[in-house]
């Protein structure tokens, strides 16, 4: 998590960094802390959703620049909260900044918030570069510092935690890692990256030799006093004695053994044995293959869904994908009951319940969420969350199409790769709250068709390389993503492809828990925020779809093939335009969301009064 303050104190202070010529070595990586790095510090856009396109070069050149330098890189990543919840008030309090930052990013202010899908097209990467990774079981830094030590190497990373931890081979903090300005060593071709390396040594001698071992409880302090102030009863002392010993412990160094994992792919841990998950999933988690979400929500209950740059005055956009998380809660969380049938009548009372945490306009709310009973015949094939992996892969599809409302039939005429996120989109379309509009939905098919155009031009295949046009019209593309916005963000369209990104996030998720019956997309290609919002504008003046693939016949193709695609799962006059705004149409309009909000309503089991009484998602929201 870091100490507050700290960071700012070490930099201050060059006598505590000796430079570095860094190459040669192994490198052990705080995966959550360089993707953030990579994504904030290369200027890339973050009104529109993300440029994950742009990232994704980005990403690659940085262990490009690695690999010429002969440093091995290998990425531990985060995984799910800590079981025993030390940071769950941290982590509500970073949730509710983030409100605050996508608010005033969304009216053209300053501030930092990571696009929604960041994170997995990171791992895309990783593996797609065979750069070794693994995801942890909760924080990562004791098992990271663990690592390290093992193998003898220095540690790349921002977090001032590492200033604490008694590294053998040091921290490098990222902003002093020049992996920009690659360097050649004198009379060789050899080549290094500039670095600055932390010396706890050093520290410690500029506070006249402070032991190192009590470096810990100086990190602690800050939660330390103030817990101090609320006991001081006699009686109460050994409690706050415990306190702080459990806090300092967050220093040293984990029993987890990831050069296991690195080596023989699987490893073992105190905290996974206490756990009892199924060897599938506990592999699948260390892979990357199942996002923390998943842990979080079998393990907590509970789930803190990431804020996104979208209209703060509508509710939030992870609520069009609330039936999909129902479905994810219910397979996770409702195997005991499988072997019953629950009557309707019955089953808000029998039930799981999972906590989500979301935003209502700018404030972090909880909901409580009841997960959906699974189908009869899925029922007959689970048993239990052990055997998930054994339900035959049509059942699992079945479930899948089932969800997202779409028949395997209407995919067939399109690329594998393609299926999950037209379904996606085939389901965002009926249910998304604005309406989704036609030039949206061209302009979203358009942007996927974008990121075919970029794997054909730039494949050496002569075979897929073949036709001179679909690089005229992949120049074109990049034309409309470089050009400039104005400086306010259409808030309806950015709230309208928020919505489809949430889709997309829990419709990869349940894709994932059910050993990825369709084809995992390829995410780094496949939405790009600027372009899309800049088709949308096109869209709504001057250019018909149809018209901007002219000059490739396949391209041309592959679009016609996604929009019937998606056109073919709703009534023929969905898109529609009308100057009247009839009572029947508002039922109409109503009726397509009306799933989504049932299911909202009936997700609370106890509520508070709020302001507004005018707001019919009021009554789901509990405040914390």
């Amino acid at each position: 998590m870091g100490i507050h303050g700290l960071m700012s104190y070490v930099g201050e202070h060059k006598q505590f960094f000796t430079d570095l010529q860094l190459r040669n070595t192994k490198i052990i990586i705080d995966g959550n802390n360089l993707f953030h790095r990579l994504y904030f510090e290369s200027n890339l856009d973050l009104q529109h959703g993300g440029d994950y396109d742009s990232f994704t070069d980005i990403v690659h050149k940085f262990f490009e620049t690695l690999s010429v330098c002969k440093i091995y890189p290998y990425v531990v990543l985060d995984g799910g909260c800590d079981l025993s919840d030390k940071k769950f008030v941290t982590l509500k309090e970073r949730a509710r900044d983030k409100i605050q930052v996508a608010y005033s990013i969304s009216r053209g202010g300053g501030g930092s918030v990571l696009p929604l899908l960041t994170r997995e097209v990171f791992k895309q990467v990783l593996t797609k570069l065979e750069v070794p990774f693994v995801q942890c079981f909760s924080e990562a830094d004791r098992d990271i510092m663990s690592l390290a030590n093992h193998w003898n190497c220095p540690v790349l990373t921002l977090d001032s935690d590492f200033c604490i931890f008694d590294l053998k081979a040091g921290y490098c903090p990222l902003n002093y890692f020049q992996w920009r300005n690659l360097c050649t060593c004198e009379g060789t071709l050899d080549c290094y990256i500039p670095a600055r390396c932390f010396s706890l040594e050093r520290l410690c001698s500029h506070f006249s030799h402070m032991n190192k071992a009590l470096l810990p409880l100086f990190a602690v302090m800050n939660e330390a006093i103030d817990n101090v102030l609320k006991y001081l009863k006699k009686h109460e002392r050994e409690e706050i004695r415990e306190l702080l010993y459990s806090s300092m412990e967050e220093y040293e160094q984990s029993d987890v053994k990831l050069e296991d994992f690195f080596q023989n792919g699987t490893y073992e841990s105190q905290v996974m044995r206490k756990l009892e998950l199924p060897q599938w999933m506990l592999e699948a988690l260390a892979k990357g293959h199942l996002s923390p979400f998943i842990s979080d929500a079998l393990l907590l209950r509970r789930t803190i869904l990431h804020v996104q740059v979208e209209n703060m005055q509508r509710p939030s956009a992870h609520t069009v994908a609330l039936p999909i998380r129902q479905v994810i809660y219910g397979l996770l969380l409702n195997a005991s009951q499988n072997s019953e049938v629950i009557s309707p009548s019955k089953q808000s009372n029998k039930l799981p319940i999972v906590r989500e945490f979301d935003r209502i306009q700018k404030t972090l709310k909880k909901s409580f969420v009841p997960t959906t009973m699974l189908p009869l015949d899925f029922c007959e094939d689970h048993c239990c969350l052990a055997t998930l992996t054994e339900v035959p892969r049509s059942v699992q599809l079945k479930l899948l199409l089932e969800t997202l409302g779409v028949k395997a039939s209407i995919l067939q005429p399109i690329p594998s790769p393609l299926w999950l996120p037209v379904a996606v989109t085939c389901y965002w379309t009926r249910y998304s709250e604005p309406k989704v509009k036609l030039h949206h939905l061209q302009a979203l098919l358009l942007g996927m068709v974008f990121g075919e155009l970029h794997r054909t031009s730039s494949s050496p295949d002569p075979v897929i390389f073949s036709v001179k046009d679909d690089k005229m019209v992949y120049d074109q593309f990049l034309k409309w993503k470089e050009k400039n916005f104005q400086k306010l963000l259409d808030l309806d369209t950015a709230h309208t492809f928020c919505q489809w990104q949430c889709c997309l996030q829990m419709g990869l998720h349940l894709n994932q828990l059910l050993s990825t019956p369709l084809t995992e997309p390829d995410l780094t290609r496949l939405y790009c925020g600027t372009l899309v919002h800049r088709l949308c504008k096109e869209l709504k003046s001057v250019h018909a779809a149809e018209n901007l693939l002219i000059s490739s016949p396949k391209m041309s193709q592959l679009y016609c093939d996604l929009l019937h695609a998606v056109k073919s799962t709703v009534p023929p006059d969905f898109f529609q335009e009308t100057t009247k705004t009839t009572k029947s149409f508002k039922e109409k309009n109503k009726q397509a969301t009306s799933q989504a909000e049932t299911i909202r309503q009936h997700a609370t089991l106890e509520a508070q009064p709020l302001c507004d009484v005018n707001n019919r998602f009021a009554s789901l929201m509990v405040e914390d």
